[in-house]
Parts: C-alpha cells; structure tokens; sequence
C-alpha cells in the first residue's frame, strides 16, 4: 500500500508542480505526519524531492526531475512495457524508441507478445493505410473526403469530420459527423473504398454514446444449428446465448438488428440454420432463398 501511494505522490507532484503536506494527507487519507514519512522514504530512495518553508512553500521535485525505475515495482514496470506496445501496435510501426529506452530504463527484455493486423486477407496495403489516414484525421480533427458503399447498394462520396475509432462485433467503425447529412454517422471501414485526407480542421463535437440498453430495442432471433456448426455459431455468438440440445444441436438466442445485413447474415449459413423465431423472419428467409435459386437455376 505504501509503495502505491509513494508513487502516487510523485505522479501528483509531476502533474501538479507542488503541494502541501495537508493537501497530499487529504488526497491519500493519511495523516501529515504519515505524509512527512512518505516524503523521507523518497528522499532516501533517490527521489529528488523537498520540503520548502514559508508562504509560498511547500513539497516539490527538483526541476526536471525524469521519474526513475526505483518507484516502480518489476510488474508495474511489465504493465507499462504491456500497455506501450498495444497503444504502439495502432501506429502501425514496427519498432518504437519510447519503448526500447523504457526497456532499457527498466532493465527488461521487450517480449513481441501482441501481434494485431488491421487489414483483409489479400488487402493489406490499403487497409493499413486507411486506418494510418484516419487515426491522423481523428487525432489532428481534419476533414476527410470518403467514396462509401452503403447498407443499401448505393455508393456516394461525402465529407466527413472523423471522431472516433471503433471496434465492434469483429470489424472496425468510424463514428463522424457528416456534412452531408448533419448529423452524426457511424461508417464500417470495410466499405469506404476511397479516403482523402483534407487539410481543413473542425472543432470537435460530443458524439452520442451507445445506450447500454440499445438492443433492447432489437428483435429476439431464435435459430437452431447441427452440431457440426459449432465451429460458426461460437465465432458468431456468445457461449451465454447458446443452448446446446441432447441430440447435439445448438439453439442460438439473441437480439439483433433488423435490414439486409440481417438476411444475408442468416443466408450465409446455407441449409445448415433453421429459424424458430420470429415467424415472419423465417417467410422472409424462405422468400429471398427462392429469390437466389430461381436466379441460378440451369
């Protein structure tokens, strides 16, 4: 405990410049007194800190004080090398010099123990480029112009001002504003299929947050699978809203979005799903499947 507030008062003199010892006692819930001890083992520890007297005095570190390695505990120090190479791997650069100097500061060895790629299997260069583009445009708010496939077939151009990076459901969004439509829009990635980043910058607006209790709003799908679809239905859903049966099958139950994305997703599983609930859903599965073997039938 005491090593933890140690360090937590040297990152508070570090944001704060200085402090007084009864400011530092109400912020950890300890005594001055207690606080005067902290201070000591500091010291002792190599800390450059000090205590300074008078009107204006009070506990401060040495101008330009870089923190050291001594505060840190060997698994603090593998939660920062940790948390460093995850932010690094979004930069979409191989090596990173902050983390080669903290390895070296820390006197650990840098494990590669998280590996992500953005991209598509057989798109790698313009995938990575497109997430390189927006995360600049998120971070520095610049206009972008993007070529985007809607839900609905159509293709259009549109200029957005981008604010978030998103990942859902196993695919990445972008939550902008759009100009065209005034009004906050959410974009897969996938299906933006040109991206120009622009030199006009906007100011930042707050984008609604999803509501925890949005897919309340969605309709219960109730589908059954053979056993040997697990493979799928396990990717696709979550173990708490599977059900599996004695004969093997899988009943899978959960709320979904209603529209196209919602057919061709049922579609996708060919002869091997079968809808139990709701009915109309299941017509209209039926429907579009006559639809596609009329169209290639021979």
């Amino acid at each position: 405990m005491q090593e933890s507030r140690l360090f937590q008062i040297v990152y508070y003199l570090l944001d704060k410049g200085q402090a007084t010892a009864p400011e530092l006692a109400a912020r950890f819930e300890v005594s001055v007194r207690t606080i005067y001890r902290d201070i000591d083992a500091l010291s002792g520890a190599g800390i450059p800190i000090y205590a300074e007297a008078g009107r204006n005095g009070g506990i401060r570190l040495m101008h330009d004080f870089v923190l050291d390695h001594a505060v840190l505990s060997g698994e603090e120090k593998q939660e920062i090398l940790a948390a460093l190479q995850s932010i690094n791997i979004t930069r979409n650069i191989s090596e990173s010099q902050t983390l080669q100097k903290l390895s070296a500061l820390f006197q650990l060895p840098l494990e590669n123990w998280l590996e992500v790629d953005f991209s598509r299997w057989g798109n790698q260069g313009f995938d990575r480029e497109k997430f390189a583009l927006l995360k600049t445009a998120v971070i520095h708010c610049r206009h972008v112009r993007i070529r985007y496939a809607g839900a609905d077939g159509a293709v259009g151009e549109r200029t957005v001002q981008p604010h978030k990076l998103v990942y859902k459901a196993k695919a990445w969004y972008l939550k902008a504003f759009c100009e065209e439509k005034q009004d906050m829009r959410t974009f897969k990635l996938n299906r933006i299929l040109e991206l120009t980043l622009l030199e006009d910058r906007f100011t930042r607006r707050s984008f609604p947050e999803d509501s925890d209790d949005l897919e309340g709003d969605f309709p219960l799908i109730k589908l059954r699978f053979p056993e040997e679809m697990a493979y799928r239905v396990y990717d696709e859903f979550d173990g708490n809203q599977i059900e599996r049966q004695e004969n093997g099958d899988l009943i899978a139950s959960a709320r979904m979005p209603e529209g196209a994305w919602l057919i061709s997703f049922l579609l996708s599983f060919g002869t091997q799903v079968e809808i139990l609930a709701p009915v109309y859903l299941r017509e209209e599965i039926a429907r579009q499947a006559k639809k596609i073997y009329e169209k290639n039938r021979t």
